[in-house]
């Protein structure tokens, strides 16, 4: 039985509480949290020890064998590290770190520790994306010619005013550090490392330190162009969030308010009728088991069969080295427009 931990109980802890529930081999010990309400709301009914520091969770809780990082963003790097330290695996919640610098400390310590570490990156576990990934392996739509992954969503302005880290860069990071960030690793699983990006980014109507828009152009190693398009901003209510892929001999677009339904898959090496029962098969049960539990089941096994977690840290780091670089590029083309007298 693997003992978990979760530290900080904001609103992400409750899918870790309920994946860890949910697991065989998995054990909820103890929840971690400086702010007393949220650790009693998050342990409300539950018989498992509670700490205000994670110093004292790892002095006084020996048992945990694992630990859940739900803080904010720019507390995760610190606390694995501290973590890893003490000897105990670690599942840390999206994006890793919010600087390279950060992740690869985060990776120093995992390595002299020899513990696992695993980044939550659950979207690669909707039954639509598996599918995607299948299809891609197998070269079912041919040569590509092009990608796109949009997140066109919602967050209002008393969302960013919960809490005074939210939306600042120091803590937080803005729509692609914190939304996109699925999506920007969705794009490098399924099609490869990115060797060129060209970026926009802007604060257009929220109030907050980073961006709430951000647009960019993508070459990806294996050839094939890529659009990536990330708000917050969207009237209302969210929108649409999309996978979509272009090749020579189908496309897909997987999409829905959170991208788990497959809208559209045409190929020449699939008859109608398949591809028709493929997406009722995807389409009737999108969410499937659940990416949070997925992954709490893959480091009870990865700490069990002694290997590497399925999403390592090395995934994470290129997640956020391709934010970090399109965010680099919008800045320099910001100085460029300024040079020849634009104002924004």
């Amino acid at each position: 039985m693997i003992e978990f931990a979760v530290v900080g109980c904001g609103h992400i802890a409750s899918k870790h509480i309920q994946a860890i529930q949910e697991v065989p081999g998995a054990r909820l010990a103890a929840l971690c949290d400086p702010d007393l309400g949220q650790l009693e709301r998050a342990g409300q009914g539950l018989a498992v020890k509670r700490f205000r520091s994670m110093e004292d969770m790892l002095r006084e809780a020996p048992e945990i064998m694992a630990v859940c990082i739900c803080t904010p963003s720019g507390l995760h790097a610190g606390l694995a590290v501290a973590a890893a330290a003490a000897g105990k695996h670690l599942l840390i919640e999206k994006p890793l770190a919010l600087t390279l610098n950060a992740a690869d400390e985060v990776a120093e310590a995992v390595h002299r520790a020899g513990v696992k570490a695993a980044v939550v990156h659950p979207n690669r576990y909707r039954p639509a994306m598996m599918a995607l990934k299948t299809a891609l392996e197998r070269g079912v739509f041919g040569r590509l010619s092009h990608v796109n992954a949009t997140i066109r969503w919602n967050r209002s302005q008393q969302y960013y005013d919960q809490a005074a880290w939210r939306g600042t860069r120091l803590m937080d990071g803005g729509v692609l550090m914190n939304q996109a960030i699925h999506s920007i690793d969705l794009l490098q699983w399924l099609f490869g490392p990115v060797t060129e990006v060209k970026g926009l980014a802007a604060t257009r109507l929220r109030s907050m330190e980073a961006e709430d828009v951000a647009v960019a152009a993508l070459r990806f190693e294996q050839g094939a162009l890529g659009v990536l398009e990330a708000a917050t901003t969207i009237y209302d209510h969210s929108l649409e969030e999309s996978i979509s892929v272009f090749g020579e001999r189908g496309y897909a677009v997987i999409g829905g308010p959170v991208a788990n339904r497959i809208v559209h898959w045409e190929c020449d090496s699939m008859s109608a009728e398949q591809q028709e029962a493929l997406k009722q098969e995807i389409n009737s049960n999108p969410q499937g088991a659940g990416g949070h539990a997925e992954l709490i089941r893959d480091m009870v096994q990865a700490i069990a069969e002694d290997r590497p977690p399925a999403i390592t840290l090395e995934d994470g780091r290129r997640a956020i080295k391709l934010v970090l670089d399109l965010l680099a590029d919008a800045e320099a083309q910001r100085g460029i427009y300024a040079e020849m007298g634009g104002t924004r």
